[in-house]
């Protein structure tokens, strides 16, 4: 593996990285939050070498920008993480046996922690930030589009991280190249938990060619059904703030059902969209409620295509069901998992929307858009977990720990 010795690098440094205290941590992160500020230009002529090499129309290019204000942004989520309790050596389990065998299980950093992302710069932020408060070391690979600001970023944390005396090989850097993931799929022995973060397709790849145990996040086929209960005002809010607030990630919204009790609404609903230019592929009776009362040239007939598609762009489809039980089972073919919503004033309806659908975080009368680490109050995330086993929803500081079980005796033998 040309790979080997960094993984073993960072091996090493996670196990010293066990000896910092909390407030050591936190303080370093107080300094990589500030040095973001002063570091300022440097990050953002390493992110402007990154976009002169993507296309404006990419959806991922409002992914890959950074400016001032982001870099703000990213600055107070690392204070925020710095000022969070920290989530090692919390006693889960406290008990003792008939045996007089005292028993405890504590929370404890996985060790490794490999990500592999795509033209997301923040990430490299938010994962170090969330990896190093909670006593995980941090392998890094992220994608050809950022790898420019990925290195300026990586690099100015490993020198802070060498100035306060703590080894920089707490967080690496892999080469931006696909032979550099497949030798991290296959690091067994040093990393000890892999997360993907990026499209269906990276994720499928990770997950299909893993060999260290991976948790899948990120892919978000997102949809928000509007009952014949639904508030109008309400509606047309959290539609047009789920769909355009950012279309490139991942909360964004891909797929608008609508009771046909309220067929009449539907072009008061969505006429927010008009101004983001927002493209919709309609159903028939969508289509036909619509024909004329919305753009011409933004209106589409849907194909089976149009629904289970992660759009990432100012693309929307609609369809029309004929009652909640309805977009229930559409979410249920259609979604991955990641984040569903309902418009509606009908608490009984909202409650057996909240109890049948299976997803990682599922709204009432609330955009789909909250759904982010930092929203929930967690600091950042290192990722929306889609799947069941682990962790689920926005991944921060709790969810990359593990545990182990502390077991104090006083020469007890089994019989």
């Amino acid at each position: 593996m040309q790979l080997k010795n960094l993984f073993e690098q960072a091996k090493a440094a996670s196990r010293e990285l066990l000896l910092v205290s909390d407030e050591r941590k936190n303080a370093i992160l107080l300094a990589v939050a500030d040095a973001i500020g002063t570091h300022s230009s440097e990050l953002l002529a390493a992110n402007a070498s990154d976009l002169a090499r993507m296309d404006r129309s990419n959806p991922l290019y409002d992914r890959l920008l950074l400016d001032n204000k982001r870099l703000d942004g990213i600055a107070a989520d690392m204070r925020h993480v710095a000022s969070l309790p920290t989530p090692l050596g919390k006693t889960l389990i406290d008990k003792t046996l008939d045996n007089g065998l005292h028993l405890r299980r504590v929370s404890v950093p996985f060790g490794v922690i490999g990500i592999i992302y795509e033209a997301r710069p923040n990430v490299s932020f938010d994962v170090f930030s969330l990896c190093f408060k909670s006593g995980n070391a941090c392998v890094l690979k992220g994608g050809r589009d950022a790898d420019d600001s990925n290195r300026a970023i990586v690099g100015m944390i490993r020198d802070i991280l060498s100035s306060e005396g703590i080894n920089p090989d707490v967080v690496q850097l892999l080469p931006a190249t696909h032979e550099a993931t497949a030798e991290m799929l296959n690091a067994v022995g040093y990393i000890d938990l892999c997360i993907p973060r990026g499209g269906k397709r990276l994720i499928e790849f990770v997950r299909d060619n893993a060999r260290v145990p991976v948790i899948e996040t990120g892919a978000g086929v997102v949809s928000a059904y509007f009952d014949a209960d639904g508030d109008l005002e309400i509606g047309k809010k959290i539609v047009n703030n789920a769909k355009t607030r950012r279309v490139s990630v991942c909360n964004a919204l891909d797929c608008l059902l609508i009771n046909q009790q309220r067929l009449g609404d539907l072009a008061a609903l969505v006429e927010p969209l008009i101004k983001s230019k927002v493209l919709i592929y309609a159903d028939d009776e969508a289509y036909a409620t619509l024909d004329g009362h919305y753009p011409a040239e933004l209106l589409r007939h849907a194909t089976d295509e149009s629904y289970g598609t992660e759009f990432m762009d100012y693309i929307m489809a609609l369809r029309t069901v004929p009652s909640a039980e309805a977009a229930i089972q559409h979410i249920s073919h259609y979604g991955s998992g990641h984040s569903e919503c309902i418009i509606t004033e009908n608490k009984a309806v909202a409650a057996m929307f909240e109890a049948q659908v299976d997803a990682a975080c599922v709204y009432v009368n609330a955009p789909t858009s909250f759904t982010d680490g930092a929203q929930f109050g967690l600091g950042a995330e290192i990722g929306i977990s889609t799947q069941k086993l682990g962790p689920r929803g926005p991944m921060a500081l709790d969810e990359i720990t593990t545990y182990k079980w502390l077991i104090e005796g006083h020469g007890q033998t089994r019989a």
